[in-house]
């Protein structure tokens, strides 16, 4: 996602205020070096470092985005020398797991979609049973 480019809304009222200004009088001086030529030139030099600053930001987004496309590869690669060196050695092998990998005979065996142990934290079943003789009792497990 491209960041945002900065605008200025007190570059746009400078420029409307210089514009009014100069229709008074193109070479208006107020004293104290408030001058028209003087407020035109801190204009431009805004202008420029706002401009400047959102080439910046394009120059970021570009080397971020190329950033990003060399990370993808680098994942991409690392995953295919893990591959190769199981393919070459075995996938039980030491160099294996020594290359990062977890050998066969170290890998958790379990069900899959269940868990071995109960979990603490998961509410166990409870379910309301109506007896012969219209009582209720529940049962948990």
């Amino acid at each position: 996602m491209a960041r945002r480019k900065r605008t200025s809304v007190v570059l746009e009222k400078a420029v409307r205020r210089a514009a009014s200004i100069n229709s008074i009088d193109p070479r208006l001086d107020l004293g104290n070096g408030l001058t028209l030529p003087a407020f035109s030139t801190l204009i431009e030099k805004m202008r420029s470092q706002e401009n400047a600053y959102n080439s910046a930001l394009s120059s970021l987004d570009k080397l971020y985005q190329e950033m990003l496309e060399t990370e993808s590869e680098l994942g991409d690669m690392t995953e295919y020398m893990l591959m190769a060196v199981g393919t070459r050695y075995g996938k039980n092998s030491v160099e294996y797991g020594m290359a990062g990998g977890v050998p066969k005979s170290q890998r958790r065996k379990g069900l899959r979609g269940q868990s071995q142990t109960p979990n603490a934290e998961q509410p166990s079943f409870v379910a309301s049973l109506e007896g012969k003789n219209g009582k209720k009792t529940v049962a948990t497990s």
